[in-house]
């Protein structure tokens, strides 16, 4: 069994936003699965599917960004899912838009929804793809009110690829395959 979380804000003024981005990217994991978010449990809108035969659950936690940690932990108690069994996509602000960087640990860095999630399940070894949110040419802008400003077309266009490549790199680790390899495949240079 399979954990894929997207962290993101459950409120309608967070949509489109680039503090969303993880809500975005399993978004578009759940179009092209045919699934949606029709589930409330362990404080999250989940989707339950299959993928290359094994349960996979998809899940958006709705305890707002800085608490998603007691979402996952639940979930994860819950169906017993394993550190090396789940995913946690995220915005990072010091990637460039677009940019995908997966990893199979590591620190939370300045993240305060991956601070939540490594305090309440007290560890740092677990997946986790960043989605590059740069600030290009907002620079001077202060980092709350970018992260909470909506994401334009121009830079929609550019992450519109990178969800498409979030959501196969996650449908190749549903089915098994090594996190190296998809590091590998999808991680930008």
């Amino acid at each position: 069994m399979y954990l894929i979380v997207g962290l993101g804000n459950p409120d309608k003024v967070y949509e489109n936003t680039f503090h969303n981005i993880g809500f975005m990217a399993i978004d578009r994991l759940a179009q092209k699965l045919g699934v949606t978010f029709s589930k409330n449990e362990c404080k999250a809108k989940t989707a339950h599917t299959f993928i290359g035969g094994n349960k996979v659950i998809l899940a958006k936690p709705q305890t707002y960004k800085n608490l998603s940690g007691e979402s996952v932990i639940s979930l994860t108690s819950k169906y017993k899912i394993q550190q090396d069994e789940f995913f946690v996509i995220y915005d990072d602000i010091d990637l460039r838009l677009g940019a995908v960087r997966i990893r199979e640990n590591g620190s939370a860095g300045t993240h305060n929804g991956m601070r939540n999630i490594v305090q309440q399940i007290g560890t740092q070894q677990f997946n986790r793809l960043r989605i590059g949110i740069g600030r290009g040419s907002n620079a001077q802008m202060e980092l709350k009110d970018f992260v909470l400003s909506r994401v334009s077309k121009e830079d929609m266009q550019i992450l519109d690829q990178t969800f498409d490549n979030v959501a196969d790199a996650m449908q190749e680790f549903c089915k098994g395959q090594d996190v190296q390899k998809i590091m590998q495949k999808y991680n930008v240079k």
